[in-house]
């Protein structure tokens, strides 16, 4: 026996269809709302105005010739190689996550060598974006930032 096929089932289908897709909609959004730590800059009217002002401070940054590399050690501990770099120069870290929750870190160094620092506490596990400033001791300051696994 055949059924016949009429608006209703056609209005069904069409119901069902733009149902799947509003449901599918929301779940991303949600999941986009949820796994997005905040925003890049608060007004990125001020922040066009400041873009100078970072270019100059990272170009003052370059002359001084410094570097810096982090690694994260056996006990997730960081350490920090610097590579002509003044002596006596103090070295800290902020670590946040890149995703998700948002979550800040302070870290402050200590000195093992010349040239080479630890941090006084471990980073948990994890992504981590690593702000690093290294700030001589006549008060120049140097910073850089790096993405740790």
């Amino acid at each position: 026996m055949k059924r016949e096929f009429t608006g209703r089932h056609m209005a069904m289908i069409i119901v069902s269809g733009f149902g799947i897709i509003i449901a599918v909609n929301l779940f991303m959004a949600t999941l986009a709302v949820r796994g997005f730590g905040g925003v890049i800059v608060e007004n990125s009217y001020v922040a066009s105005q400041e873009f100078n002002g970072w270019l100059d401070t990272a170009r003052r940054q370059k002359a001084f010739g410094w570097s810096a590399r982090i690694t994260r050690n056996d006990d997730a501990r960081l350490e920090v190689a610097t590579s002509a770099a003044p002596a006596g120069a103090t070295v800290t870290a902020a670590a946040r996550r890149p995703l998700g929750r948002p979550e800040t870190t302070k870290l402050a160094f200590i000195e093992t060598a010349p040239g080479r620092y630890i941090a006084r506490q471990p980073l948990d596990e994890g992504r981590w974006i690593v702000r690093l400033t290294i700030v001589s001791p006549d008060r120049r300051t140097w910073s850089t930032e790096e993405h740790l696994q």
